[in-house]
């Protein structure tokens, strides 16, 4: 039993020192939303402060775990009043839950370079489970700094009732479906 279990301990050990580290290249990156505004034009925003990593011991990321941390706080519309009421209590109320998160629970190769990323999404103090579509662009050798680097392109839909954001606000006026948009681009350390 002792051999057993020294055996299992080595193989963790020895599995958890090939994971390698990918950290996003923020001027290369970017997290965004889509809602449809009184059933006739989309409006976009993103969030201007985010942090982002991905572990994977494999080379085709089919073990990866991905991680997001958005500042509610940086929410930009490009309309500042907006941005403002998306920030109150009305909405996303930054100032009791300035922080968006995300943490992948699997994620799986579809075809070629598509996958499915599964994870939790806590958003207003509710934490969900979603899934999100995502297309791998390389990795490849970066040609100047010669680092590893890939591209990852992410989307997918949630409501935002789901996560009791804006229920005091009619379908009509803001779309309960909410279009996630994620490109980034990742560097292996």
């Amino acid at each position: 039993m002792k051999k057993l279990t020294c055996l299992a301990v080595s193989l963790l050990l020895s599995a958890a020192s090939f994971a390698q580290t990918w950290t996003v290249d923020k001027a290369h990156a970017k997290v965004g939303f889509t809602v449809t505004h009184l059933l006739v034009s989309d409006v976009d925003g993103n969030f201007k402060t985010f942090d982002a990593k991905i572990t994977s011991s494999k080379p085709d990321f089919t073990d990866a775990v991905v991680e997001l941390t958005a500042d509610v706080n940086s929410i930009d519309t490009d309309n500042d009043r907006r941005d403002a009421d998306l920030k109150s209590e009305k909405y996303f109320d930054a100032a009791k839950f300035p922080t968006l998160t995300f943490k992948s629970t699997s994620f799986q190769k579809v075809e070629g370079k598509k996958y499915k990323v599964t994870g939790n999404l806590t958003m207003h103090g509710v934490t969900k489970p979603v899934t999100l579509d995502v297309t791998l662009n390389g990795p490849i050798t970066h040609p100047m700094n010669k680092k590893e680097i890939a591209g990852f392109k992410i989307a997918g839909e949630l409501k935002r009732s789901d996560f009791g954001i804006g229920t005091g606000t009619p379908v009509a006026v803001v779309s309960e479906e909410v279009t996630i948009r994620a490109n980034a681009e990742f560097i292996k350390n």
